[in-house]
């Protein structure tokens, strides 16, 4: 039997606010993210994704709060991510009501933070997020795509399918693949980037960036993701959630 395909809204939050931009840059107030997250919950999100973009970790309390009150709110999984760099920052986060845990820039850092958090916690909660654009310039990488960090802004010089292969061996649950090139310009999602990973990868993989019409998530479907996730349409109201399953379901994709 297929599995279905979920849906996810991306709530990016600094300072306790939704915001959304294009490329991370000239970010908008879009609302609260509380009351966004029950909004969702209510037209049938089959997840909510919460990433804190503060520039700045002195702003943790607040995520933890804004954590807190989501998902007493909320009754469908919650994916937490941004800023985690230790097993005692997942596991505060646990504790506050998520129930998976991203990581991103510290696992490049030091790949073994993915066993450790595997390890003591499962690979179900946790989700690698790679934020991956096209190789330029005098960058090479074998798939031509490269991981990011700094919201898009610095160039790793990694593999972003040998990274996405690599976090899958050591222990994580899912991948949050975001094209950075893409991100927030709604012109669809980066198909070939999806398709090079899901060749690669058999974990759960999430297509992330750029969605712009209920048939972009199609398309992400029939790329071979195992779920869609957007943020500016369905905060602006483009689209809604059930659009996006009505019309996933009249071009035969399974959803829940």
């Amino acid at each position: 039997m297929a599995v279905a395909l979920r849906v996810i809204p991306c709530l990016d939050v600094e300072a306790g606010r939704v915001v959304k931009g294009v490329n991370f840059e000239n970010l908008r107030d879009a609302g609260d993210p509380v009351e966004l997250a029950r909004r969702y919950d209510a037209e049938g999100a089959d997840e909510i994704t919460f990433l804190d973009v503060s520039a700045s970790s002195g702003d943790r309390e607040t995520t933890y709060d804004v954590v807190r009150r989501t998902a007493e709110e909320i009754f469908v999984p919650l994916t937490v991510g941004g800023g985690v760099r230790t097993t005692q920052d997942v596991d505060r986060l646990l504790r506050a009501g998520a129930d998976k845990v991203g990581v991103n820039t510290a696992a490049i850092a030091r790949p073994e933070l993915i066993a450790e958090i595997a390890q003591r916690f499962g690979s179900q909660v946790l989700v690698l997020s790679v934020d991956a654009r096209r190789v330029t310039g005098d960058t090479r990488t074998e798939s031509g795509f490269e991981v990011t960090t700094h919201g898009g802004r610095r160039g790793t010089g990694i593999d972003a399918v040998e990274w996405a292969e690599r976090g899958a061996r050591l222990g994580v649950g899912e991948i949050l693949l975001n094209s950075m090139d893409a991100d927030g310009t709604t012109s669809g999602f980066d198909l070939e980037m999806l398709r090079a990973v899901r060749a690669r990868v058999h974990v759960p993989l999430i297509a992330s960036g750029g969605a712009g019409t209920a048939d972009h998530f199609v398309e992400a479907a029939h790329a071979g993701a195992d779920a869609v996730l957007a943020a500016s349409v369905f905060h602006f109201r483009t689209l809604t959630i059930g659009q996006v399953k009505d019309r996933l379901r009249s071009a035969g994709v399974v959803v829940r």
